[in-house]
Parts: structure tokens; C-alpha cells; sequence
């Protein structure tokens, strides 16, 4: 009797035991695999559909769908260097004569420096370059560049962007030209919803070239939903009739309303 009642407490005793011993935990998710990369910069890119081209309020496309690419090298020291491309047809509807840009090519590139938790300062410059002969129209070239400077925090971000070039995407002796420019992407929760702000300033230097000021805002939302980033967004330019309707006599700022689709690799 003593021997089965040894056995049996030791029974019980295993079984208690056994309940109390946590289960293992379940394995973690694989890690995404890190990008690939070049002399220690990162790549990735992204391409992006969309009912029209919109930069800075206006259409560059006149309203007509567009195709964009980027390609985007970043180090971890803060470096960085992009090339993006779109089709465009703003040079043509100016109707200025017979241009042979149909497309913008941009290479953009400087330093990121995230100085504070949240804070990050960003310096760099930005080519604008529009591929064609200009020497048979009546405007100087488009291509420009910029200089900028640009302070972020978390979901906020103010930029100041400086011409550095003689030509301001057509406009001669307007070297010192300026673009303001604060945006927001507000971010509702772990929704994947992103509400989407923004309001800009133009300004023009030059004799008479003051007509071309205006102010441009944004205001939309935006959905990640498995890798693609649908975004809606209505864009209000108050640009002059007199010096911004195109040859179609469309003016190519006012009030738009853009569907984009976006993909990251």
C-alpha cells in the first residue's frame, strides 16, 4: 500500500507540475528582408500611378494621367541620393513652340541628420531636368536647380527650397526664386489611414515676374493597405489667369482634384 501511494503522489505531483510549466512560446515572425545594397547605401524605389502630375498645385500634365518611378539610395550615415522620372506635357501646352521634352527626369540627393528623438535636419539640392533643344523657342531652358533646407518632426515637416540656377523652369534671370512649403501626414492610429496636409509659397524674383507669386495648398487621405498606398487629394493654386492658362487656355493651377496608386520595393 505504501508503494502504490508513493506512486500516486508522484503521480499527482507530476501532473501539477506539467500544468503549471508555461507553454513554449510560439516562434516570431521572419524578419523582411533588408534591402539591397550598393557601397553601403541602401536601395529602394517606388512607382506611382495617377490621374494627373501635381507639383507645387500645378498640373504638369494638364489634367491627364501620369507614370513616375524613383529609385532612392540612402546610407545609414544620413546620406542620400534619388532619381525619379514622369511624363509631362506642360512644355508643350505653354504653347511656346515645338518642344521635345515629353518627360522630367530629377536627381535630387544631400544629408539627413536626426539631431533629437522625432527631430531630423535635411540639406540638399535638387536638379530638375527637362531633356530637349530650347534654342528655337522664346523661353530660356527649364531645367533648374535648387538648393533646400528642410526640418522635420514626426509627422510635420517645413522645407524652404532656394533656385540656385539662372532660370526658374523657364523663366530668365529669376536665380533666388523661393518655394516654402509645410506639410503634414498624420497618421490615425494603426489604421493605415493618413491624413494629408500642405500649404506652399511661391515666390518669384526678377523685374516683373512678381505676377507668378502664388500660395498653394492640399488637403487629403491616404490608405497603406498590403505594400500599395491609395491616396485622394484636392489641391486649390490661386495662379493668374493672365500668366498661368497654358495654350488650351486651361489654367494649369486652381482647384484639382488627384487619385494616385502607389508601390514601394
Amino acid at each position: 500500500m505504501r508503494i502504490q501511494s508513493l506512486l500516486a503522489t508522484l503521480a499527482l505531483l507530476g501532473s501539477t507540475l506539467s500544468a503549471q510549466t508555461p507553454a513554449p512560446a510560439a516562434p516570431a515572425p521572419p524578419a523582411p528582408p533588408a534591402p539591397p545594397a550598393i557601397l553601403g547605401f541602401a536601395v529602394t524605389g517606388s512607382t506611382t500611378l495617377g490621374s494627373q502630375y501635381i507639383f507645387r498645385g500645378l498640373t504638369q500634365t494638364d489634367g491627364k494621367p501620369t507614370v513616375q518611378a524613383e529609385i532612392d539610395l540612402a546610407h545609414a550615415d544620413g546620406w542620400y541620393l534619388s532619381l525619379a522620372a514622369s511624363n509631362i506635357s506642360w512644355l508643350t501646352d505653354a504653347g511656346v513652340g515645338p518642344m521635345s521634352a515629353g518627360v522630367e527626369v530629377d536627381v535630387f540627393g544631400g544629408y539627413k541628420w536626426g539631431f533629437a528623438k522625432d527631430w531630423t535636419l535635411d540639406i540638399g539640392a535638387y536638379r530638375y531636368l527637362y531633356p530637349g533643344d530650347y534654342s528655337h523657342v522664346t523661353i530660356t531652358s527649364p531645367s533648374t536647380t535648387e538648393g533646400y533646407l528642410g526640418l522635420s518632426y514626426t509627422w510635420a515637416s517645413l522645407k524652404y527650397s532656394r533656385v540656385l540656377s539662372a532660370g526658374n523652369f523657364g523663366v530668365a534671370k529669376a536665380d533666388g526664386s523661393s518655394y516654402i512649403d509645410l506639410s503634414l501626414a498624420y497618421p490615425l492610429g494603426e489604421s493605415g489611414w493618413t491624413v494629408l496636409a500642405h500649404a506652399g509659397k511661391t515666390t518669384y524674383t526678377g523685374t516683373g515676374n512678381s505676377p507668378l507669386d502664388y500660395t498653394d495648398t492640399k488637403l487629403g487621405i491616404a490608405k497603406e493597405l498590403k505594400g500599395y498606398t491609395f491616396a485622394l487629394a484636392g489641391t486649390k493654386a490661386d495662379t493668374k489667369d493672365a500668366v498661368y492658362t497654358n495654350a488650351l487656355g486651361h489654367n494649369i493651377g486652381g482647384n484639382r482634384v488627384t487619385l494616385t496608386l502607389a508601390k514601394t520595393f
